[in-house]
């Protein structure tokens, strides 16, 4: 693995981490891209470069956990207080149940995709027909939001479920996290700030559970010495660097615009990459 490589898959993951356009889709277009013009094949990843995966996510992590370190502080004294008086009435206090009950949803629902999302690593075609169907959840949803006269900025319960199920269904690359929570949100009739505000909180739980248990489980400690660790961590501190500034510029981004423009973006690019492998693997 070369730093430069690492670098820029550092970018393309703090980018497209919280932009509405997969994350897990841009990682697995440009690795695979990096592997046809090297020459390398397809259907090979090396334990490294899962790992620089994982740790990519990692550095987005920290940037979320930087940006919303106060409503993060805010939300776990509530639900200390909430547990020792045995009241959540208050919002903080309810948006911590919110997220623990979606983040125990969305395992349920990712954990039996993990399998076939591993194997669409190596089928780009179809992560780009994914990344098609995001880009058409954005625009329908975007179409929805539009005809709601009134917009809440309050998450309630029925709201967290149905965006704890589509951020589950993020487990397949090509599914865009943040493009289906936030179309969830606007369905239920939320403006797209708070949609997208819960959306980046929820995902702390996944993301730290997913970078923590990984390495435990799957890594050969033999390997894990060998990797380029210099590439590995320069790699996760420009995600790190690229994924705050985001957060910072698209919540602003979506408190005033459509996300159109992203829905547009993902069809564009879904059709070009399925068709763009599909040639390759044709021999064309």
């Amino acid at each position: 693995m070369h730093i430069i490589q690492a670098v820029i898959m550092g970018i393309i993951q703090g980018l497209s981490e919280f932009l509405p356009i997969s994350s897990s889709a841009h990682l697995v277009i440009s690795s695979n891209l990096y592997k046809v013009f090297v020459g390398e094949y397809i259907n090979e990843q090396s334990s490294q470069e899962i790992f620089l995966d994982i740790m990519l996510h990692l550095g987005t992590l920290i940037a979320v956990l930087i940006y919303f370190r106060k409503d993060i502080f805010e939300i776990i004294k509530a639900f200390i207080n909430a547990v020792k008086t045995k009241n959540f009435s208050q919002e903080n206090a309810r948006m911590s149940v919110y997220i623990l009950i979606g983040t125990i949803i969305t395992v349920l629902i990712a954990f039996p995709l993990n399998e076939k999302a591993a194997n669409l690593v190596f089928n780009p075609i179809i992560v780009g027909v994914l990344l098609v169907i995001t880009g058409i959840i954005l625009l329908t949803s975007e179409a929805y939001s539009k005809r709601k006269v009134e917009k809440s900025n309050k998450i309630d319960y029925r709201t967290s479920i149905l965006i704890a199920i589509a951020q589950g269904l993020d487990a397949l690359p090509g599914f865009s996290r943040s493009g289906l929570t936030i179309s969830a949100g606007l369905f239920r009739g939320k403006d797209r700030l708070t949609s997208a505000r819960y959306s980046f909180l929820l995902s702390i739980p996944i993301i730290l559970g997913a970078s923590m248990l990984y390495p435990l489980i799957k890594i050969d400690m033999h390997e894990f010495i060998s990797y380029n660790w210099k590439a590995i961590i320069l790699g996760t501190i420009a995600s790190m660097i690229v994924g705050y500034l985001c957060i910072k510029y698209f919540l602003k981004f979506v408190s005033k615009y459509s996300l159109a423009f992203f829905g547009y973006y993902c069809i564009i690019i879904g059709i070009l990459t399925s068709l763009f492998f599909l040639f390759i693997s044709m021999g064309l």
